[in-house]
């Protein structure tokens, strides 16, 4: 059973069109690649691992995994990985 909101016009407009199916998904190949393989590297963890860091980089680490919707140490982990595999690029 759904429960029921009490919406404002624009929120029932976006409501109404997701219902209608007129949304496209954004998702690129890419990036669906990116988070299978993210998730993959999060079930095959062989090793444990503490590192100490400043507050400020570990808050700031806390926020990036929120917006990537993924746990802070997966999101350590995969920039490790990456760098190991030389996928940074080093900014000017």
């Amino acid at each position: 059973m759904r429960k029921k909101y009490k919406l404002d016009s624009e929120e029932q407009e976006i409501l109404d069109s997701f219902e209608k199916e007129e949304w496209i998904s954004v998702l690129t190949p890419g990036r669906k690649v990116e988070i299978e393989e993210t998730a993959r590297n999060t079930f095959k963890k062989t090793k444990r691992v503490n590192i100490r860091m400043s507050e400020r980089d570990f808050e700031r680490i806390q926020i990036k995994a929120l917006e990537e919707n993924i746990p802070y140490q997966t999101l350590i982990g995969s920039v490790i990985h990456k760098y190991l595999d030389g996928r940074f690029e080093e900014r000017s």
